[in-house]
């Protein structure tokens, strides 16, 4: 299967490992408003060597952070160039050299954390809007399949593409979309079936 940007997670004994979910993605808040408002050169560059030493501590192999990387190099590419072209290749590298900063760090954070921690996580914190009719088993469930959809569907787009590729169609758009989005639509309604049968989202 194919890794995406938020990568997949694995067991691990690391610092981060042990940090709960809530002060994990309020570090990963904390370092994207910094990114942006203390945006320029040293900011990029010491979130790039932080992301790279969370990395080494959580042990996230070398392999996955590339494989998260490489879904997205030819938007970082594109925009790298457009920003060198507009505003010089200083501020290319502030941009987006925190992009994949951030990146990285998202990387972390879904490489140390399971689905079962989010999912609990997001239904502790939704607790007290029950009263306001919010079901947060309801909204943590949605939560868990759309991250379990992600892999799936960069899974689905991946065999989309060589198909194409064997047909000698890879240029052609329409021979890689249109299966692409009929068996994505299809997983849903599937998946939506399956939830239909249990009596899940009835209410």
């Amino acid at each position: 299967m194919t890794a995406g940007p938020l990568g997949d997670y694995q067991p691990g004994r690391s610092v981060f490992h042990r940090l709960p979910v809530g002060a994990k993605l309020l570090g990963l808040l904390v370092l994207s408003v910094v990114a942006v408002a203390f945006r320029g050169v040293p900011t990029t560059a010491g979130l790039l060597v932080l992301a790279a030493l969370c990395c080494v501590v959580a042990g996230v192999r070398l392999g996955r952070a590339v494989r998260a990387l490489r879904g997205v190099v030819v938007a970082m590419t594109l925009l790298a160039a457009y920003q060198t072209w507009q505003r010089g290749a200083e501020h290319a590298f502030v941009v987006v050299g925190a992009l994949v900063a951030l990146l990285l760090l998202a990387t972390v954070f879904t490489t140390t954390t399971s689905v079962e921690r989010m999912v609990d996580a997001i239904t502790r914190w939704l607790g007290p809007f029950r009263r306001f009719g919010v079901n947060p088993e309801l909204v943590a469930l949605a939560f868990s399949l759309m991250i379990r959809g992600i892999p799936l569907t960069l899974a689905i787009a991946g065999e989309t593409r060589d198909a194409a590729r064997a047909r000698g169609l890879e240029r052609n758009p329409r021979a890689y979309l249109t299966p692409l989005v009929i068996r994505v639509v299809a997983h849903a309604r599937a998946t939506g079936d399956a939830l239909h049968a249990r009596g899940l989202g009835d209410e």
